[in-house]
Parts: C-alpha cells; sequence; structure tokens
C-alpha cells in the first residue's frame, strides 16, 4: 500500500504553490496539499483552492473559537470542497460536535497538541498534564465528537491508536535528522501514521529530488 503525504504549502505565493504541486508528482506516493493560515490569509488564496481540481486539499485553519463562530467559519466554506479541515480540539466538545454537524463531505481533523511545543511549554501555559497525557485525553475527545481524523506528533501515535479509530495525521516529520522549529519531530521513515505532513523537508531547495528521496525513504 502507498504510504500518504501531504505536502505543507507554507507560502502566499501562488507560482511557488503551482512549482511545489507540479514537481511533486510522483506515483510511489500518495500525496495531498496543507494550506495553512498564511496561504488562506494571503489575497488570492482562496480563490486559488476554489480552483484546484483533482487534488487532496487540507485546509488548516486550527479553528478554535465559540461553537457559533466554528459552525459558521465551516458553514462558509462549503464552497470551497476541501476534503479535510483542522479545528483545536481544546475549543471544546460542544464545539466539535456542533462543527462535525455541518461539514458535509469535509472531514474534520482534530488538532491535539502542536508539535513546537514540550511539557516545559505546557506547564508555562498552565496545563499540569504531561504531553502525552494531555493528548490521550484530547483523543478520547476526538472520538466522543465522532470526529473523523486527529493530529498528533510521532511519539503519541501509539498511545492514540489505542484510543481513537479514524485516521491518524502526523506532522513534525523529518528528512534526515534537521527538525527546523519542531519539538517532538521523528524522521520519515519512523513514523507509524495513516498520513504525515512534511513541508520544508520538501518544499525548500530540489523539489524534485526531495520527493524522490522521500518516496525512496518510505518505500
Amino acid at each position: 500500500m502507498k504510504r500518504k503525504i501531504f505536502i505543507a504549502c507554507d507560502t502566499s505565493s501562488i507560482s511557488k504553490v503551482k512549482k511545489i504541486i507540479y514537481q511533486t508528482k510522483t506515483n510511489k506516493i500518495k500525496i495531498g496539499y496543507k494550506f495553512g493560515l498564511e496561504f488562506m490569509n494571503s489575497k488570492r488564496g482562496r480563490f486559488f483552492i476554489s480552483k484546484l481540481k483533482n487534488k487532496i486539499i487540507f485546509v488548516d485553519l486550527k479553528l478554535n473559537d465559540t461553537v457559533n463562530t466554528m459552525q459558521s467559519a465551516v458553514k462558509a466554506m462549503r464552497d470551497l470542497k476541501i476534503n479535510y479541515l483542522t479545528v483545536h480540539i481544546s475549543s471544546g466538545l460542544a464545539a466539535l460536535k456542533a462543527v462535525k454537524k455541518v461539514s458535509g463531505s469535509t472531514k474534520i481533523i482534530g488538532v491535539t497538541t502542536l508539535t513546537s511545543l514540550n511539557n516545559k511549554d505546557l506547564r508555562l501555559i498552565g496545563y499540569n498534564k504531561s504531553v502525552k497525557n494531555l493528548v490521550a485525553h484530547q483523543a478520547k475527545l476526538a472520538q466522543q465528537a465522532s470526529l473523523d481524523a486527529l493530529v498528533c506528533s510521532p511519539y503519541e501515535v501509539k498511545t492514540v491508536r489505542k484510543i481513537f479509530k479514524k485516521e491518524v495525521i502526523t506532522p513534525g516529520v523529518q528528512l534526515g535528522k534537521r527538525n527546523y522549529d519542531q519539538k517532538r519531530s521523528m524522521e520519515a521513515k519512523n513514523v507509524k501514521s495513516d498520513w504525515l505532513v512534511v513541508g520544508r523537508a520538501v518544499t525548500r531547495g530540489n523539489i524534485k529530488k526531495n520527493i524522490q528521496k522521500l518516496a525512496k525513504e518510505l518505500s
């Protein structure tokens, strides 16, 4: 079975996104494209997504607001025909259920604890749980809300699998040893998720060579 990868298109440049899509074409792995706050808030980003055809589209907005605001935001994006959309599990069970209710064919992904945070960061924010225990708790909420997928770091995949029974998506994935600004990252070949999210490791430098290297590493 082919490994599944989301390429993070972290840019506001339409031409850069077109280049990423064109140069990551491969039949060795299944590829989708992730668009975050930078691209979706850019002048032509939303319009570009609305015209994108025959691609698996993951919009990573990490919605975290009141029940009504989150529900309205999801309804406002219906015209985009996106495949996956992220919401923060910390928005609460009522908000998660409300979003799922109006999501239609868009899969709702619950975001657990960001891969840029570690136990020390959580204590500074005011959490008393460790990352592992907090993510396990968040996975239970995602399961209760019948979300379609869940985001966690490579280190929590095994724990999450015991609780959450649908797709698991993992950012913080490296090619080689470089991990950029992630604190809970791991080399791609060691990550056992349904989808891996890879950004700069592929999109910086020679994209064609990077995607070939990734495909080889995962084979």
